[in-house]
């Protein structure tokens, strides 16, 4: 084969190979009719819906928080979902954790809400990580991902993750829950506040007593759905996002506000 044949060789590829990528990332007829409701919304229409198909969003912690985030995310068709907790189901869990089920009492969890995950949308892909979220190993982790999700339930590892998604430039969607109470903020977004500018004293706060654990069951429910709203506000790119802000909801009194960081 001579140079001008080689040449013409190439760009045929070229060519080719730009086409195949092309069709592959087009939403098949099956995606267009899962995701038909959401694609009408003009915020969001198929350009969108691939966004959220080649989206890779952790979520840290699967308990009250985590459960609600992951399968409206799932269902939503956000392509790659990582998963961190190195908790077991218990049955006290089944009150809040709806991912769960009374069967799956004493399993790894993240290994059960990836088999709930998978079961609800087989087109999204799970990576379960059964460990707690360490200095070790939180870069290597959150490195894979471009939104990490807080579900956990402690402030070092808030701190943790706000100061690895600081170092690799990564979206933290940040939430607590206390009773009938709630609360959510996005940190790290475009040059925005991070966890730090909210509760800067980190050993004040890791010397505060452990919250009560009394919750109302709705109440993570709620403030999971929230965050899983603020992720894809972020993938899509449409509304406000609560970068910079931090809103609060009183769940007895139905009464939010939302003040600037």
């Amino acid at each position: 084969m001579n140079d001008e044949e080689e040449n013409r060789m190439g760009k045929f590829f070229i060519l080719h190979s730009s086409f195949f990528i092309k069709e592959m990332n087009l939403l098949s007829p099956n995606e267009k009719e899962r995701y038909s409701r959401q694609i009408l919304l003009e915020e969001i229409g198929e350009e969108g819906q691939m966004r959220l198909k080649n989206a890779r969003v952790l979520i840290v912690g699967v308990g009250g928080l985590g459960s609600p985030a992951a399968l409206y995310l799932a269902g939503a068709g956000v392509g790659t979902i990582g998963l961190v907790d190195d908790d077991v189901v218990s049955e006290s869990n089944l009150q809040r954790q709806v991912i769960y089920t009374e069967a799956e009492t004493g399993l790894p969890k993240v290994l059960c809400a990836k088999k709930r995950l998978e079961a609800l949308n087989h087109a999204v892909h799970t990576e379960a990580y059964p460990v707690r979220l360490t200095e070790e190993n939180a870069g290597n982790i959150i490195g894979n991902y471009d939104i990490v999700v807080d579900g956990c339930d402690n402030f070092s590892t808030r701190y943790l993750i706000n100061d690895t998604c600081i170092r690799q430039g990564k979206v933290y969607v940040y939430a607590a829950i206390r009773e009938f109470d709630g609360q959510v903020a996005v940190f790290n977004h475009q040059g925005g506040p991070n966890y730090r500018d909210l509760f800067p004293d980190e050993k004040g706060m890791s010397d505060l007593p452990l919250p009560s654990k009394a919750v109302l069951g709705v109440t993570p429910g709620i403030i999971g759905c929230m965050e899983a709203n603020e992720t894809l506000k972020l993938i899509l790119g449409y509304g406000d996002t609560l970068s910079g802000k931090l809103w609060h909801i009183d769940l007895k009194t139905l009464e939010t506000y939302t003040i600037s960081l």
